[in-house]
């Protein structure tokens, strides 16, 4: 029963779809992430589908894009987009670690947030605009990939506070478990990955891990260890890399 209990916990923090109101123990958060990758399954259904009828329903490719790149911020309410905007004002004040700490935890949105969460959408666009099924299969892999990446790191990197939603769930997991959940989860996306896409999904995967490396050596530079927020910016920058890349390999492979 406790294995229900995490996975609506996880649905509930890190999606919009309607869950049963229980008690956030410390007991029913042990495996929250174990389950985090699975919301990242629902995006990819979500994907997939509306890349196979969409047209069908709408009959205009814009608004078919639109709707695309839309999909995930109506599925988990842009909680990972919140962390994306926070992160890059305080990447951008260039002040120092402690005070880039102070500026993640400011609820107000800053000029670099708004011009760089405008940016994202157009490039998110542009690159959404050329897809095709074969893309967006693997880009639906992506969005599990992403996940438990992140997840992984959670349990596994250096936090840069005691306290805050990064450090609230890796103490309550059990990281052992969590980490070997994670790291079957990754697996199990660079063989789906490499069985749909040969060469395209070996690049795409090798994409996401050199982000995930990134994300190591910049959140341990530039703030100590990692954090809600920075969790969040991970995940969005990793999927619209995978998505770029994924794109202009088919391109220029074919």
């Amino acid at each position: 029963m406790n294995l229900i209990y995490n996975m609506i916990i996880a649905f509930a923090m890190y999606s919009k779809i309607p869950m049963p109101h229980i008690d956030w123990t410390k007991e029913r958060m042990r495996y929250v992430f174990c389950f985090f990758p699975v919301i990242g399954v629902v995006l990819g259904i979500a994907m997939v589908l509306w890349e196979k009828y969409g047209m069908l329903l709408t009959g205009n490719e814009d608004f078919h894009t639109a709707v695309l790149i839309l999909i995930p911020v109506i599925i988990t309410g842009g909680i990972h987009f919140d962390g994306f905007l926070d992160t890059c004002d305080a990447l951008s004040s260039y002040k120092t670690m402690e005070e880039k700490l102070e500026i993640l935890k400011d609820s107000h949105a800053g000029a670099f947030a708004i011009l760089m969460g405008c940016c994202y959408f157009i490039l998110d666009y542009g690159v959404f605009h050329a897809v095709d099924m074969r893309a967006v299969r693997l880009l639906a892999v992506g969005y599990v990939l992403s996940r438990s990446l992140s997840g992984l790191a959670i349990v596994a990197f250096q936090k840069a506070r005691k306290s805050g939603l990064a450090a609230t769930f890796s103490d309550s997991a059990q990281k052992k478990t969590v980490a070997i959940t994670m790291i079957v989860y990754i697996v199990a996306c660079a063989a789906v990955m490499i069985v749909t896409e040969p060469v395209i999904g070996t690049i795409c995967f090798i994409s996401a891990l050199m982000v995930f490396t990134w994300y190591r050596v910049m959140s341990y530079g530039k703030f100590g260890g990692i954090t809600g927020d920075l969790a969040g910016f991970f995940l969005q920058v990793c999927e619209l890399v995978m998505a770029v890349v994924t794109v202009t390999a088919i391109h220029l492979i074919g």
